[in-house]
């Protein structure tokens, strides 16, 4: 069962590139390519869904930290997803926050997946 937990931890890693890709892409005041935004959504999306399956799975021993880290920063990224599509930039602040927010939850992932 905690393969599902190393697969999630990979695919948050993956997410966290293509994010990182994003975001120097947007500093610099240059489009991302679509296919990366989107990438990055669908991957970390599919992470999150591995760890809400383990959860259900194990409701006794579960990243609770984690998965409301990771939820946090779902529901930001998919506003500033949407603020996108409406050609609207989000706010630097909420795409950093965003970021932290992830990379907070990827690593109590880690320490819950090594405790």
């Amino acid at each position: 069962m905690m393969n599902l937990i190393y697969l999630a931890i990979a695919l948050f890693a993956l997410a966290a590139v293509l994010g990182l890709v994003i975001l120097i892409r947007w500093l610099t005041s240059k489009d991302a390519p679509r296919g990366v935004v989107y990438s990055h959504g669908v991957v970390a999306a599919v992470a999150l869904i591995i760890v809400v399956v383990y959860a259900v799975r194990n409701p006794a021993n579960f990243p609770q930290a984690s998965l409301v880290l990771f939820i946090i920063s779902a529901l930001a990224g998919f506003y500033m997803f949407y603020q996108d599509m409406n050609k609207k930039m989000s706010p630097l602040a909420l795409a950093f926050t965003h970021a932290l927010v992830a990379v907070a939850g990827f690593v109590a992932l880690i320490i819950f997946a090594l405790g």
